[in-house]
């Protein structure tokens, strides 16, 4: 299992994550439905690294309208998948 640092998300009009990415790395762009397989199965973990470097896993949520990642917000949103620049 390899962990994979996020640093950017693709979204589409409105605002949904649909892929995540680290420029530079060999397995960048991952669409969310990769990514989603990955963490179920154990393969690879997604993270972010907040302001301070503490690290926070990207989850699996199943919505209302289907399965998505996310981080837990917590005092900051600067390691939510919403704000990070796009890939």
């Amino acid at each position: 299992m390899a962990d994979r640092q996020v640093t950017h998300s693709g979204k589409d009009r409105d605002g949904d994550i649909t892929k995540l990415c680290k420029p530079g790395e060999s397995w960048t762009p991952r669409t969310k439905s990769d990514a989603i397989n990955d963490i179920e199965s154990k393969t690879h973990t997604y993270f972010v690294r907040q302001q301070g470097g503490q690290r926070v896993d990207i989850e699996v949520v199943n919505g209302s309208s289907g399965k998505y990642l996310r981080t837990d917000r917590d005092k900051t949103t600067k390691n939510n998948l919403d704000d990070l620049p796009d890939c």
